[in-house]
């Protein structure tokens, strides 16, 4: 059975999920930090910044991000960690598949 996906909501977690381990891809960033609690669901945050376009570019990129993520996190993802997802301007006009083997291919290198 697959560890539930919830979202980060504070700050403070996003700031502590960049001190961890991350993944440059040329979609986006990911980063992952392994909680030390005993809760074994993955949390997962989208980010997309202002220098990657306007706001109907980054809320595409955004849904894009969380369809990913759906798809992706609950068999792929490490499990009691939070994972970080930031937009890079090459996401933009990336197809779905690609996203989905870099997304893939992150999680692997971070898991070793």
């Amino acid at each position: 059975m697959p560890a539930p996906v919830a979202r980060l909501t504070q700050r403070k977690d996003y700031l502590a999920a960049n001190s961890g381990k991350r993944a440059p891809m040329p979609g986006f960033v990911l980063l992952v930090r392994a909680r030390s609690d005993a809760d074994p669901a993955m949390r997962v945050g989208i980010t997309v910044s202002k220098k990657v376009g306007n706001a109907v570019i980054r809320n595409r990129m955004k849904r894009r991000f969380r369809a990913l993520v759906r798809e992706v996190l609950p068999t792929e993802g490490l499990a009691g960690a939070d994972h970080v997802l930031i937009g890079r301007n090459a996401g933009i006009e990336r197809d779905y598949a690609a996203l989905k083997a870099e997304l893939i291919k992150a999680l692997g290198k971070l898991k070793r």
